[in-house]
């Protein structure tokens, strides 16, 4: 799974996201990626509900396609 496809999944997912997907340990790391979530949905969530929102959001992926993922999120007035 590529960084882009990542990103397009959350972003189509989590309303009125904006996702930046990177893979931290290199281009050659096909399973552990980063990503950094802004959305005014997250208004009013705790960190840890916010994360499950980008996990309910990645589905069947985070078993299939995603060995790790390393969440940043926020707000855009936290942004």
């Amino acid at each position: 799974m590529d960084v882009d496809e990542i990103q397009s999944i959350i972003e189509a997912n989590v309303p009125e996201s904006t996702a930046t997907v990177t893979r931290p340990r290199g281009p050659d790391d096909d399973d552990h990626y980063a990503a950094t979530v802004v959305s005014p949905a997250f208004e009013g969530d705790t960190i840890v509900e916010q994360h499950e929102r980008v996990y309910d959001a990645l589905g069947e992926h985070m078993t299939t396609d995603i060995h790790a993922i390393e969440l940043t999120t926020r707000t855009p007035d936290e942004d």
